[in-house]
Order: structure tokens, then sequence, then C-alpha cells
């Protein structure tokens, strides 16, 4: 299991296939919110949830490919 603590500021998220998916703002709860000033954003910040996460390492690797993330993700309110 994928430790929140380990996921910080600034990060890059990218789906399993590699594809850049956003940029972490910061994480909470079981949810992880993508910066509004990423470029995939469209402004508005996003949440994916920590479930999707399938590892950290230098980058936030989801276990699904980016157009299923930003199909998936949801807007932050």
């Amino acid at each position: 299991m994928v430790n929140a603590q380990d996921i910080k500021e600034h990060m890059e998220v990218c789906g399993s296939d590699g594809e850049h998916v956003g940029t972490i703002d910061c994480t909470k709860d079981d949810q992880i919110i993508l910066t509004k000033s990423d470029s995939r954003s469209g402004g508005e910040h996003h949440v994916i949830p920590l479930a999707w996460v399938s590892s950290v390492d230098e980058k936030v690797r989801l276990n699904k490919p980016a157009k299923d993330a930003i199909a998936g993700w949801h807007g932050a309110g």
C-alpha cells in the first residue's frame, strides 16, 4: 500500500502509460488534489483517489492510463 506521506507538493502524477496527468497540490484524507496551474487542469483543481496510486518514487504513478484518470477525476469543489 502507498503511504500518503510519501506524496509531496509539486510531484508529477503520471498514468500507467507514463503520460502526464497533473501536479500535486496536496493530499487530504484519501484524496490527492492536483494544482490548478498545471497545463492539464484547465485552471481548476482536480481530485483523484489515493487508491489509484500504484507507486511513488520521483513521481506519483497511477494504476490506470492518463486518459482514464483524467476522465475519472472530479473538481475540488
